[in-house]
């Protein structure tokens, strides 16, 4: 589908945000803009410090905006307040980079399972109906609920609970997930197991998906845009093509070049 077609499901505008004030001021995100559409997957690429962690957060409502405005469907988001909060958090969900802190130790992966389906308004059906519901996100997932039943997340692995994570969103169906580098902690198997368990997902409920990543080869193995971010501003933005095969600005260059090609000799002098 062209972006054209595509329904708009985020949009910013002159997005700003600043820490502090008069000569202790850091701005961080620096009046960018976007357009990230329906069943889009958006990689925001940078380096540490370059402001992507942010944006995200901004995104997501955890922190507020210092300058611009940032629309949702179409219209300026609202969410003062706590209610209009949560349903907004309805529509958006995320999966951090650390899944040890995603998660409330003391709390039981049912609880957590259970608390997505109340949250889709499942509040009140049998428990055999979740338990259904339950059982399925976590087949999604290659997981075994009846395994994981009466279990803390302390007790999986790593990958176990960023799996775990996917099965949430899989019982939230949110229009947009945010993945603030999803697999970094995991191994390369695994991680691979994510990203598809994600792209299937995206296929399944048509769900924009935004990557928060160093990575740029993995922006462009899966990415429709991508957006280079550097010192708090889009340097560059395109289709991943585009941007990663025939990059203009010369950041973009450079994250490319620093990437190892294993059939040439590195080049450690930089490092």
């Amino acid at each position: 589908m062209s972006d054209a077609k595509r329904a708009e499901c985020l949009r910013g505008k002159g997005v700003t945000k600043i820490f502090g004030m008069g000569d202790k001021k850091t701005v961080a995100v620096d009046h960018v803009d976007f357009d990230f559409r329906e069943g889009e997957i958006i990689s925001i690429v940078g380096e540490s410090g370059s402001g992507k962690t942010t944006l995200s957060k901004m995104l997501l409502g955890l922190i507020s905006v210092s300058e611009g405005q940032i629309y949702f469907q179409g219209q300026p988001r609202d969410i003062k307040g706590g209610k209009k909060k949560r349903e907004y958090w309805k529509n958006i969900q995320a999966i951090f980079q650390d899944p040890f802190s995603s998660y409330n130790m003391f709390n039981k992966i049912d609880s957590v399972l259970l608390d997505c389906i109340n949250m889709r308004g499942g509040k009140h059906l049998p428990y055999e109906e979740k338990f259904k519901l339950m059982s399925e996100a976590c087949s999604f997932v290659n997981l075994e609920f009846k395994e994981l039943t009466n279990k803390y997340p302390f007790e999986l692995s790593g990958g176990q609970m960023q799996r775990l994570m996917i099965a949430r969103i899989f019982l939230l169906k949110p229009k947009i997930l945010l993945a603030d580098e999803p697999t970094s902690m995991i191994d390369a198997c695994s991680r691979s197991t994510i990203l598809d368990m994600l792209l299937k997902l995206r296929d399944e409920i048509n769900m924009t998906v935004i990557f928060i990543t160093h990575d740029i080869g993995l922006a462009y193995y899966i990415s429709d845009q991508v957006y280079i971010m550097e010192h708090g501003k889009f340097v560059e933005h395109g289709a991943a093509e585009e941007c990663i095969i025939h990059p203009k600005a010369a950041y973009t260059k450079r994250l490319i070049n620093d990437v190892p090609k294993i059939y040439e000799e590195w080049d450690l002098s930089t490092v």
